[in-house]
């Protein structure tokens, strides 16, 4: 039989792949030898799997995951699967690029204010925002601010100016809501962020339920200052860095599903839930899990069967989520048990909320 082989070390060479790359490939169970000598453990292939093994050094190289290399490989030929997975990588690949472009930007803007003169007052930025509008994207991250102290950068909401929109963000590691505003007097190269605390936040949402037309913000200088309908407010920002939220709202979701707010709202709250220590600090909380029907339906689980599509969260927050200010109709895009749940808005392009997914104790990876 070995005369018929490739051994581990032929394939190696022959495909540009490690020995240790192969064993770690056959425990993944990506690439498994066709057969293992039983007294010394030595992997055999066959022929035909060098062709998939250089196929695996090529994916390897472009950065593919795991799981994208190992749906290329088990991918039925003539399915489109694996041209779908490559098209989805290389989107990931363009909006990391893009990503990257952008915090070299914000990087040669703080070095420039770095290098000014100790004495120099920072620049500050004036933006005019029809009030409106900035109520309605306060509306819609609020409830995802941080509650809890620590970390601290996270007791507020990012203001970041990016062109003609100012667009809000907020997080609590748990969940995250972003929405844009249209802006006046931003600069057309994306600007530095300024993390407002809550208390300010509050205070500026107050101000705009007078239905004054127009709202100016000044950002910058370790400052925050709002001006509307003859108001003014100002206080420090916070003096920290805000997580990368790209990093969490680039998705691929595999399943995009239109439906109202009520409906989900009606099926979450009288759906069953789950009780799991998956809460902050690993407090308890009542996780509600999404499954799709036989016809492409959102519907809540109770009980599921091996390989079911599932998607796990908190239902307070998904609750919350529903609750923010929402128009009636949504947009879900569900990703897989372990990827974020996303709340689109299909009017309101750069209005969005994302859930993080809780794995379930007896979920599998499908």
């Amino acid at each position: 039989m070995e005369s018929e082989l490739h051994s581990i070390g032929e394939l190696a060479r022959a495909s540009g792949l490690g020995v240790g790359t192969l064993r770690y490939y056959d425990g993944a169970e990506v690439l498994t030898p066709a057969w293992v000598d039983p007294q010394t453990g030595y992997r055999w292939y066959r022929p035909a799997q060098l062709a998939d093994a250089r196929l695996l050094a090529r994916l390897r190289r472009v950065g593919l995951p795991l799981a994208g290399i190992r749906a290329v490989l088990a991918a039925a030929p003539g399915s489109g699967e694996a041209r779908q997975v490559l098209d989805a990588h290389l989107r990931r690949l363009e909006d990391g690029l893009a990503d990257a472009r952008r915090e070299l930007s914000l990087i040669r803007t703080m070095i420039e204010q770095r290098e000014q003169s100790m004495t120099t007052t920072p620049a500050e930025l004036r933006l005019t925002l029809p009030a409106d509008g900035l109520a309605a994207a306060l509306d819609a991250v609020r409830f995802a601010v941080g509650g809890d102290p620590e970390p601290p950068s996270l007791a507020g909401v990012l203001f970041e100016p990016d062109g003609p929109v100012l667009r809000l963000v907020a997080t609590d590691r748990y969940r995250m809501a972003l929405a844009e505003v249209p802006a006046t007097g931003a600069p057309e190269q994306p600007a530095p962020g300024t993390v407002v605390p809550t208390a300010l936040v509050d205070a500026l949402r107050a101000l705009l339920s007078g239905g004054p037309a127009e709202a100016v913000l000044t950002l910058g200088g370790g400052t925050f200052r709002a001006e509307t309908g003859g108001h003014r407010i100002e206080g420090a920002a916070l003096d920290f860095d805000y997580p990368d939220h790209r990093a969490v709202t680039r998705l691929d979701p595999r399943h995009r599903i239109t439906l109202t707010a009520a409906e989900l709202r009606a099926a979450v709250e009288t759906g069953a839930t789950r009780t799991l220590p998956s809460g902050p600090q690993g407090a308890e909380c009542q996780v509600t899990v999404l499954t799709l029907t036989a016809d492409g339906r959102l519907a809540v689980a109770d009980d599921l069967a091996p390989g079911d599509f599932r998607v796990a969260v908190n239902r307070d927050y998904l609750l919350d989520a529903l609750g923010a200010g929402r128009p009636g109709q949504l947009l879900l895009e569900l990703g897989g048990p372990i990827a974020p749940l996303a709340f689109r808005t299909p009017d309101r392009a750069g209005t969005f909320s994302v859930l993080m997914p809780i794995r379930l104790p007896d979920a599998d990876p499908a």
